[in-house]
């Protein structure tokens, strides 16, 4: 049986507040949070890769807030963040090797018979659903780049 993502999320929040581990049970209820913000924002229910991409888009924030509490020598500060980033990736789908992506571009670039960095545009739409969730965006737009000559 497969359980939604959004249903694994409320499970683990039951499991957290069993075992009083506040940490945790904060990091999940601020996903929760952003899960039901958006839905109400939107006026819909989230499937699945919609909830990936709140999850992507709480893990930049996180990464954006590790550096800058880092380079403010507030590395308590960091500590949470650093511990909430580590909850949020249990819920993304397992993660793409190099040389996975490596092969997703080159299948891409050739069907969609990209020649430059004109083309970059064509290649990320339809790269995009192929990798969600499970590699990072600006990571592949820089390795398109490369491989369309930019």
């Amino acid at each position: 049986m497969v359980v939604s993502l959004k249903a694994r999320i409320s499970e683990d929040m039951k499991n957290a507040m069993r075992a009083k581990d506040s940490a945790r049970l904060g990091a999940i209820r601020l996903l929760q949070a952003a899960i039901k913000q958006r839905e109400v924002d939107e006026r819909i229910e989230l499937d699945d890769m919609q909830v990936i991409e709140a999850i992507e888009k709480m893990l930049k924030q996180r990464r954006d807030s590790i550096s800058q509490y880092e380079a403010a020598n507030r590395h308590d500060l960091a500590d949470i963040e650093k511990f909430e980033v580590t909850v949020l990736q249990e819920y993304l789908p397992q993660a793409l090797t190099d040389d996975e992506v490596a092969e997703i571009l080159e299948q891409v670039i050739a069907e969609t018979g990209a020649a430059g960095i004109k083309d970059m545009s064509k290649v990320m739409a339809a790269v995009k659903p192929l990798v969600v969730g499970r590699a990072d965006m600006g990571k592949i737009s820089g390795l398109i780049k490369i491989r369309l000559g930019a």
